[in-house]
């Protein structure tokens, strides 16, 4: 199928991403690829990839070794093949296909996912079919992520999750029920006078049960300008 719709952003380093109106890309995506903080000899693998942003973020900030990058709608999967040619990139290896049956070629140290937020029927849905699959789980559940995990996961693996506030529960129950013990969470607010609109959720394959509660994310500061640390994340500030 030729699709019409692509437009390309830039970022930085040579890298070009590949959008379209239904697959796009906002600012917890680069808030998921920082908290999960890759090195450089993990092999990781992203969930619900997308346009694959967080797969490309992770190459351009931290160089993995590998990175799988897991989509199920064949237009996304297509946007990233596209942007892994335009940037020369050879270290993602896009795969097309359900996260439910999927299996790595060897044990991942780094599994992130930007996962659908709503659960379903709840909300009202997009008109387009491919936002409404993203949004909602309506193809896959945070159970579903954290039960891929578990079969995927090397021992002391690690899961980072992002989602709304309203899903910690349901993140932190999926996770241990699985074997993923949560370690690391980390709220982030619009400013420093709001609740938090998202949070960040780490957790260890086999991991003991002790979580640490990091210092809270302000994307803007009180003067309403951009905080220094999402200076930081989105490399503003000059920062490699």
């Amino acid at each position: 199928m030729e699709y019409t719709d692509f437009t390309f952003e830039s970022l930085g380093d040579g890298i070009e991403i590949c959008i379209s109106d239904e697959h796009r890309f906002g600012t917890d995506a680069f808030l998921l690829a920082d908290f999960a903080q890759a090195r450089h000899k993990d092999i990781c693998a992203d969930f619900c990839t997308g346009s694959g942003i967080i797969a490309l973020l992770l190459h351009k900030n931290y160089k993995p070794k590998l990175t799988y990058a897991l989509e199920i709608q064949e237009k996304a999967h297509e946007q990233l093949k596209i942007s892994l040619k335009k940037s020369d990139i050879d270290d993602i290896v896009p795969v097309l296909g359900d996260l439910k049956d999927w299996r790595a070629d060897k044990p991942i140290d780094l599994i992130t996912c930007n996962p659908p937020y709503k659960i379903n029927n709840t909300g009202e849905k997009n008109d387009s079919e491919a936002v409404s699959i993203a949004r909602h789980e309506m193809l896959c559940t945070v159970e579903d992520v954290c039960r891929a995990a578990k079969k995927n996961l090397r021992y002391g693996g690690r899961l980072c999750i992002c989602n709304r506030p309203e899903r910690l529960c349901d993140i932190m129950t999926a996770m241990r029920s699985n074997g993923i013990e949560p370690k690391r969470l980390r709220t982030v607010h619009k400013n420093p006078d709001c609740a938090p609109w998202l949070i960040l959720v780490e957790g260890r394959m086999g991991g003991n049960n002790f979580i640490q509660i990091e210092k809270p994310l302000y994307v803007r500061s009180a003067d309403g300008g951009l905080s220094a640390e999402m200076n930081r994340i989105y490399h503003l500030d000059g920062s490699n």
